[in-house]
């Protein structure tokens, strides 16, 4: 058996420290997030700039926005370190069968939500199925548990149809947070609970209070089940939407910390110059974000491969990432990052930028052009995350495919509820969007293309309706292939099916950018980053 075991009532500005702090820089991938030295100072307030969300269960809402306060709120069975290896967290020791349809979990003794009701096998078994049954990674990542056991309380036997070689790495709390059944069970949807503003769960803080737009505050949950932790007395998520604003707060001392950038590209090579901020692109390596323009194919003439051919020769993808990005974004032409193990470049249909081809192609789906050069019109939805990457993308694809005849009108949401709800309906043409790899494709890349992945109200599971039997089968025979050759090769396939197909056109990778003040001591360094717990966070004194 493996085991392991653990060793704003106040005004906003009150709440923001007072004085200016003294600030260091380092940039390389890694700075600043080595082991810290010095003897950790408990008590302070981390303030955070971060994205707006819809609210703050990451149980049924996968991504950053919800993610990162999330997993200070909510515990997972383990987390992931720097190595991808699993350690305990509510689980202090497991045991894989050696057949691999079964793994039994033994749960830490004591260990209590925030409202002081014990954790119990049952509350893991209703977090798993509530997982799998709403976020937008659940039906893929656990479609082959065929059951959850509960023999005592502190026991939890997870019996699968299929081995699942990445099951440790979807317990962590960014997949698989573990919520309180007695809080959100019974009847009605869980995706509108009103606990899902002011949730109860067992990480190392208690939820305070939420100002929609303005700002979340959370407190140290003194009855934590890692002795001695968190340091920190409570962290503050300030919201911004505009990456001006959220460039300012980080230099102006108004916060500490900020993750997944926020911040234009050109500002973010400004600050890595500064003296007195830390700049590191490390702590993003379980996601291998992917940034596409995606097609409802449900609607006429998009649900036409031609029309999306043609679009894909529109795009200049080198000019993106080279003048709009600064530089500091790749190319993409595939579902997968490119440092995943799965990429398969030489397996991918690809569509250089040709405006005749993309014009021929056109005539031949007969879209002839009318007086004014127009062969049709679309509205392109465009999110309130990645304003730097999404946005500009956006907005350089008007121009770019009026050349072409179509005429594309910009639709920039006012908050990521208003995207998120109209993409979650599939009432749009087109959107920017994104995903994430994920530590496993079963978590990350398949959702986007299962013919089932579809549903309504969960944006990042295929809302643009995708269906091709022939890749659900290689789908579904990556998720359980344990030889990692054959599911190289499995995935290889599938890439050269969806890149013909195009129910996506991917245009660049997403940089992800940590940037943070000298007094933040110990910050996160899991492949998570900020979507980690935050209990070994500390400030040092100005």
């Amino acid at each position: 058996m493996r085991t392991l075991t653990t060793t704003l009532t106040a005004t906003r500005r009150a709440l923001l420290l007072g004085s200016a702090l003294t600030l260091a820089a380092v940039l390389a991938p890694g700075a600043g997030l080595l082991a810290q030295e010095e003897t950790p100072k408990r008590g302070g307030t981390l303030v955070v700039g971060h994205d707006s969300f819809r609210h703050l269960n990451s149980a049924i809402q996968t991504g950053n926005s919800t993610g990162v306060p999330a997993a200070q709120i909510f515990a997972g069975l383990v987390r992931i370190d720097a190595d991808f290896e699993p350690q305990p967290y509510l689980a202090e020791s497991w045991e894989i069968a050696e057949d691999g349809l079964s793994a039994t979990f033994r749960l830490v003794e004591g260990a209590t939500f925030h409202d002081g009701e014990p954790i119990t096998a049952g509350d893991v078994r209703f977090s798993i199925e509530t997982v799998k049954a709403n976020s937008a990674v659940g039906p893929t990542m656990y479609r082959a548990v065929s059951a959850i056991e509960t023999p005592d309380p502190r026991t939890v036997v997870i019996r699968m149809s299929d081995p699942i070689p990445f099951l440790l790495q979807a317990l962590a709390p960014a997949l698989t947070p573990i919520i309180p059944e007695h809080v959100f069970g019974g009847e009605g949807d869980i995706k509108t609970h009103p606990a899902n503003a002011a949730p109860v769960g067992s990480g190392p803080f208690k939820f305070v209070e939420w100002q929609r737009g303005q700002h979340v505050v959370l407190e140290r949950n003194d009855d934590y089940f890692r002795d001695g932790l968190p340091y920190l007395d409570r962290i503050i998520f300030l919201t911004f939407d505009d990456p001006t604003k959220r460039r300012l707060a980080i230099t102006n001392g108004t916060t500490h910390y900020t993750a997944f950038s926020g911040i234009k590209f050109a500002d973010i090579k400004k600050l890595a110059e500064d003296p007195d901020l830390v700049v590191t692109s490390r702590g993003y390596e379980a996601l291998g974000p992917t940034n596409f323009l995606e097609f409802n194919l449900r609607k006429a003439p998009l649900d036409d491969p031609r029309v999306r051919q043609a679009i894909a020769h529109a795009i200049d993808r080198e000019f993106i990432t080279e003048e709009l990005h600064h530089g500091v974004s790749r190319p993409l032409r595939g579902p997968f990052h490119h440092g995943n193990p799965f990429a398969a470049p030489d397996s991918l249909v690809t569509y250089e930028h040709d405006l005749d081809k993309a014009r021929a192609l056109l005539d031949e789906a007969g879209l002839a052009p009318d007086e004014d050069g127009i062969r049709a019109s679309f509205t392109l939805d465009v999110p309130t995350f990645h304003p730097d990457s999404m946005r500009t993308v956006a907005e350089y694809l008007r121009p770019q495919l009026r050349k072409i005849g179509l005429d594309v009108a910009v639709r920039i949401s006012p908050d990521y509820a208003t995207w998120a709800s109209r993409v979650g309906s599939w009432e749009h043409d087109m959107t920017m969007s994104g995903t994430w790899n994920n530590p496993d494709p079963v978590i990350g890349v398949n959702r986007s293309f299962l013919c089932d992945s579809p549903r309504k109200g969960v944006v990042f599971s295929n809302t643009g309706g995708y269906c091709n039997e022939e890749v659900d089968k290689l789908l579904d025979a990556a998720a359980v292939e344990t030889d990692m050759a054959e599911r190289q090769a499995i995935y290889a396939e599938v890439q050269k099916i969806v890149t013909g197909d195009l129910p996506l056109v991917w245009t660049n990778e997403e940089p992800y950018t940590t940037i943070y003040t000298k007094a933040v001591k110990n910050p996160p360094n899991s492949v998570w980053g900020a979507m980690s717990p935050m209990d070994e966070v500390w400030l040092a004194e100005d």
